[in-house]
């Protein structure tokens, strides 16, 4: 593996210590969550030939994070939240219900400020590039996974390829957003730079708006497509491999013995295994933590709605709306309109502010598109971790292995980082470079 790194690791440690514990080539696998990280991950392991068990709390696969997502395959959206201009929007933001990014710091919970004080680190230019980099990496060589699992496996998903294409009505938005794309463009994603005009010219229902944008950027490889049908049809793919899903059962803690990982403990008793991947998104702190693993992990809750559409006044071409950092995919014959993120802890509740803040500006944008009367509102909490880059492979505990913190691109990630995770327990060599995206980059103070 291409880790970057010199000499041995604590990390790289544990994983040689569990390798080289195994007495077969193919090991009992526990999954723990069956969201879309969660499930694509067990049908590549279970296609590798281990046993694999997926273990969720809910009754059926997607039904939390992966449900009603943007719809985006996006590798456009790797710029972190963590950068130099996103601290002055926070202050403008602060106390405003509207606000794309609402952080509500009027509660006590250490874990949250300590992610603030890394956050706030992560928010100079030299971090960003860093953590675009990262990123980047992941969600390219993820696009490309996606697209192979597409043609072997035949699946359909509602998906769109014509790209994503990013509009502003701000100069000075524009400007950034320019900024961002070449930077994105030197590490290996196409981004095309287009002005108002051409902006109707690639999407015709944002006709109605053409006086109001200062310019767009296209990234023609990026994709759409609906993420819950997508999880179920990897459900499907992984069963016929021989995993299986045990639904309604939660976890409760994972079991050690001496300094390795020997199962899990639920409400309907203990189950043993070789490994465990931690995929539980939002949830795998708490799980973590107890284990002696701290993941810099906190809740985001994003909203969506999603809206009848099927006229040609709705857009075929995926938009992100920059100003009101809103994204509009079309799904078949329904429109999903999503947006903004609230740092409120654990809850899930739909604020009627929020949704109906997403539901408005999508009318705005949008006039014609569909019966908006007839928007069905969805809100779900996104792992997020200080530097916008997930947590993918070992830890220092023999046998627990991450998959988890992929923030708002875990649609985007799914397909690659499922692969990397199964690769490594297998114990092949993944194809990317690894550097910078395990839980040993957070070792330090920030």
């Amino acid at each position: 593996m291409r880790d970057g790194r010199s000499g041995k690791s604590t990390l790289s440690e544990a994983k040689d210590f569990f390798t080289n514990s195994l007495t077969e080539s193919h090991v009992k696998v526990l999954v723990l969550g069956a969201g879309i990280i969660g499930t694509t991950t067990a049908y590549h392991l279970a296609q590798a030939g281990h046993q694999v068990v997926v273990v969720d709390r809910q009754d059926g696969v997607g039904m939390e994070t992966s449900f009603a997502n943007g719809g985006q395959i996006s590798p456009c959206h790797a710029e972190p939240w963590a950068n130099p201009s996103v601290l002055p929007k926070v202050i403008k933001w602060l106390g405003r219900d509207d606000a794309p990014l609402l952080f509500r710091w009027n509660r006590w919970d250490p874990a949250l400020w300590a992610w603030g004080l890394r956050f706030i680190a992560n928010c100079t230019s030299s971090r960003a590039a860093i953590n675009t980099e990262r990123t980047l990496r992941v969600a390219l060589y993820s696009r490309a996974c996606l697209q192979d699992l597409r043609e072997r496996l035949g699946l359909q998903y509602d998906q769109r390829r014509q790209g994503i294409l990013h509009v502003y009505r701000s100069e000075r938005e524009f400007a950034q957003g320019r900024k961002a794309a070449a930077l994105m463009n030197r590490f290996g994603l196409d981004r095309q730079i287009k002005d108002s005009a051409q902006c109707v010219a690639i999407e015709p229902a944002l006709a109605s708006v053409a006086g109001q944008l200062a310019g767009g950027i296209l990234t023609p490889g990026d994709e759409s497509g609906d993420a819950h049908k997508f999880t179920r049809a990897m459900a499907d793919h992984a069963q016929r491999e021989g995993a299986e899903f045990r639904f309604g059962t939660r976890v409760g803690a994972i079991l050690r013995d001496d300094d390795r990982v020997t199962g899990i403990r639920t409400d309907q008793g203990d189950i043993l295994a070789d490994a465990v991947v931690l995929a539980l998104g939002s949830w795998s702190p708490l799980l973590a933590r107890p284990a002696g693993i701290r993941l810099p992990i906190v809740p985001a809750k994003g909203y969506s709605i999603t809206i009848p559409a099927d006229g040609p006044a709705a857009p075929f071409v995926s938009v992100t709306d920059d100003e009101h950092k809103m994204v509009y995919s079309r799904l078949g014959d329904r429109l999903r309109a999503a947006g903004t993120a609230e740092m409120t802890g654990y809850d899930t509740s739909l604020n009627p502010k929020r949704w109906r803040l997403i539901l408005e500006r999508a009318r705005a944008l949008f006039p014609l598109a569909g019966d908006f009367d007839q928007a069905q509102p969805w809100a779900g909490l996104r792992p997020v971790t200080p530097d916008s880059v997930p947590l993918i492979g070992a830890t220092r505990l023999p046998g627990l292995w991450l998959n988890t913190g992929h923030g708002t691109l875990g649609w985007t990630m799914a397909a690659g980082s499922a692969r990397i995770v199964a690769d490594l327990i297998s114990g092949r060599d993944p194809d990317i470079d690894l550097s910078g995206l395990g839980p040993e980059r957070f070792t330090l103070p920030f």
